[in-house]
Protein backbone atom coordinates (compact mmCIF):
# COMPACT_ATOMS: atom_id res chain seq x y z
CA UNK A 1 0.00 0.00 0.00
CA UNK A 2 1.80 3.21 -0.96
CA UNK A 3 1.29 6.38 1.00
CA UNK A 4 0.14 9.23 -0.98
CA UNK A 5 -0.63 12.51 -0.49
CA UNK A 6 -3.42 13.89 -2.48
CA UNK A 7 -4.34 17.62 -3.51
CA UNK A 8 -7.54 19.04 -1.93
CA UNK A 9 -8.76 20.48 -5.05
CA UNK A 10 -12.38 20.57 -7.56
CA UNK A 11 -11.15 18.77 -9.93
CA UNK A 12 -13.93 16.27 -11.62
CA UNK A 13 -13.81 12.97 -10.01
CA UNK A 14 -11.49 11.21 -13.45
CA UNK A 15 -9.31 13.39 -12.65
CA UNK A 16 -6.23 11.59 -10.51
CA UNK A 17 -3.91 13.30 -8.91
CA UNK A 18 -0.96 12.37 -6.06
CA UNK A 19 2.39 12.64 -4.96
CA UNK A 20 3.81 9.49 -3.58
CA UNK A 21 6.16 9.62 0.09
CA UNK A 22 9.37 7.96 0.96
CA UNK A 23 7.15 5.37 3.03
CA UNK A 24 6.85 1.64 2.37
CA UNK A 25 9.50 0.55 -0.96
CA UNK A 26 12.34 -1.71 -0.35
CA UNK A 27 15.45 0.80 -1.13
CA UNK A 28 18.09 1.31 1.65
CA UNK A 29 20.58 3.02 3.43
CA UNK A 30 20.51 7.45 1.98
CA UNK A 31 17.30 6.05 0.04
CA UNK A 32 15.43 4.10 2.10
CA UNK A 33 12.04 3.58 1.21
CA UNK A 34 10.02 4.02 -2.31
CA UNK A 35 12.93 5.75 -4.17
CA UNK A 36 11.52 6.40 -7.48
CA UNK A 37 14.78 8.00 -9.43
CA UNK A 38 17.07 5.39 -11.24
CA UNK A 39 19.79 8.56 -11.44
CA UNK A 40 20.38 9.23 -8.00
CA UNK A 41 22.74 6.51 -7.55
CA UNK A 42 20.44 4.26 -5.64
CA UNK A 43 20.80 0.11 -6.70
CA UNK A 44 18.51 -0.17 -9.88
CA UNK A 45 17.31 -3.45 -9.36
CA UNK A 46 15.53 -1.92 -5.94
CA UNK A 47 14.46 1.11 -7.97
CA UNK A 48 12.68 -1.09 -10.41
CA UNK A 49 11.08 -2.90 -7.88
CA UNK A 50 9.45 0.37 -6.15
CA UNK A 51 8.46 1.48 -10.01
CA UNK A 52 7.05 -1.92 -10.31
CA UNK A 53 4.84 -1.24 -6.87
CA UNK A 54 4.47 2.20 -8.11
CA UNK A 55 2.76 1.01 -11.39
CA UNK A 56 0.32 -1.39 -9.34
CA UNK A 57 -1.02 0.91 -7.98
CA UNK A 58 -2.24 3.15 -11.09
CA UNK A 59 -4.82 1.45 -13.53
CA UNK A 60 -2.98 2.77 -16.31
CA UNK A 61 -3.64 2.30 -20.40
CA UNK A 62 0.66 2.85 -21.24
CA UNK A 63 3.67 2.85 -19.18
CA UNK A 64 5.10 5.80 -17.00
CA UNK A 65 7.30 7.76 -19.21
CA UNK A 66 9.97 8.65 -17.01
CA UNK A 67 11.31 12.02 -18.04
CA UNK A 68 15.21 13.22 -18.18
CA UNK A 69 14.80 16.46 -15.94
CA UNK A 70 17.31 19.04 -16.52
CA UNK A 71 16.08 22.07 -14.71
CA UNK A 72 14.68 23.27 -18.28
CA UNK A 73 11.46 24.66 -19.57
CA UNK A 74 10.60 21.70 -21.98
CA UNK A 75 7.12 20.55 -22.42
CA UNK A 76 6.68 17.19 -23.83
CA UNK A 77 3.33 16.20 -24.96
CA UNK A 78 2.52 12.49 -24.16
CA UNK A 79 0.60 9.39 -26.07
CA UNK A 80 0.47 5.84 -25.51
CA UNK A 81 3.65 5.66 -27.38
CA UNK A 82 5.98 8.58 -26.03
CA UNK A 83 9.54 7.36 -25.68
CA UNK A 84 11.06 7.13 -21.99
CA UNK A 85 13.50 9.00 -20.82
CA UNK A 86 12.79 11.97 -23.51
CA UNK A 87 14.31 15.48 -22.27
CA UNK A 88 11.60 17.63 -20.47
CA UNK A 89 10.80 19.24 -17.50
CA UNK A 90 6.73 19.28 -17.90
CA UNK A 91 4.46 16.58 -19.40
CA UNK A 92 0.81 17.40 -20.45
CA UNK A 93 -1.66 14.93 -22.23
CA UNK A 94 -4.84 15.01 -23.19
CA UNK A 95 -5.71 11.18 -23.75
CA UNK A 96 -7.21 8.59 -21.20
CA UNK A 97 -4.68 6.61 -19.19
CA UNK A 98 -1.65 8.59 -19.81
CA UNK A 99 0.12 9.67 -16.63
CA UNK A 100 2.26 12.85 -16.75
CA UNK A 101 4.90 12.01 -13.51
CA UNK A 102 7.52 14.56 -12.24
CA UNK A 103 10.22 13.77 -9.65
CA UNK A 104 10.83 15.82 -6.73
CA UNK A 105 13.66 15.94 -3.84
CA UNK A 106 12.39 19.51 -2.75
CA UNK A 107 11.61 20.96 -6.03
CA UNK A 108 7.93 22.35 -6.52
CA UNK A 109 5.44 20.09 -8.27
CA UNK A 110 3.21 21.64 -10.08
CA UNK A 111 0.33 19.97 -11.21
CA UNK A 112 -2.95 21.55 -13.94
CA UNK A 113 -5.92 20.62 -15.29
CA UNK A 114 -9.26 22.42 -16.01
CA UNK A 115 -12.91 22.08 -14.82
CA UNK A 116 -13.80 19.66 -17.76
CA UNK A 117 -10.53 17.56 -16.66
CA UNK A 118 -10.03 17.30 -20.86
CA UNK A 119 -6.25 17.76 -20.21
CA UNK A 120 -3.60 16.90 -17.15
CA UNK A 121 -0.17 18.67 -17.02
CA UNK A 122 2.80 18.10 -14.75
CA UNK A 123 5.62 20.26 -13.89
CA UNK A 124 8.57 19.79 -11.67
CA UNK A 125 9.74 23.31 -10.93
CA UNK A 126 13.03 23.93 -9.56
CA UNK A 127 13.94 27.49 -8.83
CA UNK A 128 15.53 27.63 -12.24
CA UNK A 129 12.92 26.82 -14.05
CA UNK A 130 10.10 28.14 -12.52
CA UNK A 131 12.49 31.64 -13.04
CA UNK A 132 12.74 30.73 -16.11
CA UNK A 133 9.12 30.39 -16.88
CA UNK A 134 8.06 26.75 -17.14
CA UNK A 135 4.91 27.38 -15.29
CA UNK A 136 3.56 30.35 -18.06
CA UNK A 137 4.95 28.87 -20.90
CA UNK A 138 3.64 25.41 -20.15
CA UNK A 139 0.05 26.48 -18.99
CA UNK A 140 0.26 29.38 -22.45
CA UNK A 141 1.24 26.12 -24.79
CA UNK A 142 -1.85 23.88 -23.55
CA UNK A 143 -4.50 26.65 -23.92
CA UNK A 144 -3.47 27.62 -26.92
CA UNK A 145 -3.02 23.63 -28.53
CA UNK A 146 -6.64 22.50 -26.79
CA UNK A 147 -8.55 25.93 -27.27
CA UNK A 148 -9.15 26.88 -23.81
CA UNK A 149 -8.89 29.36 -21.28
CA UNK A 150 -6.51 29.42 -18.70
CA UNK A 151 -9.49 30.88 -16.40
CA UNK A 152 -11.03 27.49 -16.36
CA UNK A 153 -7.87 26.10 -15.54
CA UNK A 154 -7.00 24.30 -11.91
CA UNK A 155 -3.68 24.23 -10.29
CA UNK A 156 -2.20 22.23 -7.45
CA UNK A 157 1.16 23.45 -5.98
CA UNK A 158 2.74 19.73 -4.04
CA UNK A 159 5.06 19.33 -1.21
CA UNK A 160 8.44 21.17 -1.76
CA UNK A 161 10.77 22.34 0.49
CA UNK A 162 9.34 25.22 2.88
CA UNK A 163 9.64 28.70 3.00
CA UNK A 164 11.18 28.49 6.28
CA UNK A 165 13.77 26.10 5.07
CA UNK A 166 15.11 26.73 1.91
CA UNK A 167 18.06 28.90 1.99
CA UNK A 168 19.21 30.99 -1.22
CA UNK A 169 22.13 33.44 -2.05
CA UNK A 170 21.04 37.35 -3.08
CA UNK A 171 22.03 36.38 -6.65
CA UNK A 172 18.43 34.00 -6.78
CA UNK A 173 16.40 37.13 -5.36
CA UNK A 174 17.74 39.41 -8.12
CA UNK A 175 16.91 37.06 -10.86
CA UNK A 176 13.33 36.79 -10.03
CA UNK A 177 13.16 40.22 -9.28
CA UNK A 178 14.54 41.45 -12.64
CA UNK A 179 11.20 39.32 -14.02
CA UNK A 180 8.52 41.15 -11.37
CA UNK A 181 9.78 43.54 -8.73
CA UNK A 182 6.54 41.82 -6.59
CA UNK A 183 8.80 38.59 -5.91
CA UNK A 184 10.86 40.55 -3.44
CA UNK A 185 7.73 39.72 -1.19
CA UNK A 186 8.70 35.72 -1.39
CA UNK A 187 11.99 36.33 0.04
CA UNK A 188 12.63 36.86 3.49
CA UNK A 189 16.37 38.11 4.96
CA UNK A 190 17.95 34.89 6.75
CA UNK A 191 21.39 36.05 8.11
CA UNK A 192 23.22 37.16 5.02
CA UNK A 193 21.16 35.19 2.98
CA UNK A 194 17.51 34.62 1.99
CA UNK A 195 14.70 32.20 2.35
CA UNK A 196 12.48 31.62 -0.51
CA UNK A 197 8.82 30.89 -0.76
CA UNK A 198 8.33 28.60 -3.84
CA UNK A 199 4.88 28.85 -3.55
CA UNK A 200 4.14 32.46 -3.15
CA UNK A 201 6.64 32.55 -6.51
CA UNK A 202 4.65 29.97 -7.96
CA UNK A 203 1.42 32.25 -7.70
CA UNK A 204 3.05 35.53 -8.72
CA UNK A 205 3.72 33.75 -12.09
CA UNK A 206 0.26 32.42 -12.26
CA UNK A 207 -1.30 35.83 -11.48
CA UNK A 208 -1.66 36.95 -14.65
CA UNK A 209 -3.37 34.01 -16.41
CA UNK A 210 -6.16 34.07 -13.41
CA UNK A 211 -6.99 30.80 -12.95
CA UNK A 212 -9.94 29.31 -11.31
CA UNK A 213 -8.52 27.91 -8.81
CA UNK A 214 -4.74 27.30 -6.95
CA UNK A 215 -4.16 24.52 -3.98
CA UNK A 216 -1.26 24.18 -2.20
CA UNK A 217 -0.05 21.33 -0.23
CA UNK A 218 1.29 22.46 3.49
CA UNK A 219 4.32 19.91 3.90
CA UNK A 220 7.97 20.80 3.73
CA UNK A 221 9.89 18.45 1.95
CA UNK A 222 12.71 19.77 4.10
CA UNK A 223 11.76 19.53 8.11
CA UNK A 224 9.82 15.75 7.23
CA UNK A 225 12.42 13.21 7.16
CA UNK A 226 10.46 10.51 7.60
CA UNK A 227 7.58 11.16 5.30
CA UNK A 228 9.66 12.71 1.66
CA UNK A 229 13.59 12.71 0.51
CA UNK A 230 15.52 16.10 0.57
CA UNK A 231 18.11 16.96 -1.42
CA UNK A 232 18.65 20.11 0.39
CA UNK A 233 19.12 18.14 3.92
CA UNK A 234 20.76 14.90 2.96
CA UNK A 235 22.32 15.24 -0.62
CA UNK A 236 22.71 12.06 -1.40
CA UNK A 237 19.24 10.58 -1.82
CA UNK A 238 15.67 9.90 -3.49
CA UNK A 239 12.85 11.17 -5.20
CA UNK A 240 9.42 10.79 -4.83
CA UNK A 241 7.02 11.33 -7.70
CA UNK A 242 4.06 13.59 -8.54
CA UNK A 243 1.84 12.10 -10.72
CA UNK A 244 -1.98 13.03 -12.59
CA UNK A 245 -3.97 11.47 -15.26
CA UNK A 246 -7.43 11.17 -16.83
CA UNK A 247 -9.26 7.84 -15.73
CA UNK A 248 -12.00 6.21 -17.52
CA UNK A 249 -15.26 8.07 -16.44
CA UNK A 250 -17.19 5.88 -14.34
Amino acid sequence: MLNLITPAWSAPNHIKAFSTTRINGVSKGPYRGLNLGAHVGDDISLVDQNRMLFNEALPLASPLCWLNQTHSTLLLKLSAETEQCLEADAAWSSNKGVACVVMTADCLPVLITNKQGSFVCAIHAGWRGLCDGIIEKSLLQICQKMEISAQECLVWLGPCIGKKSFEVGSEVREQFMQHDARAKYAFSVYQDRYLADLHQLARLRLAPFQVAEISASEHCTFTEPDLFYSYRRDGKTGRMATVIYIAAES
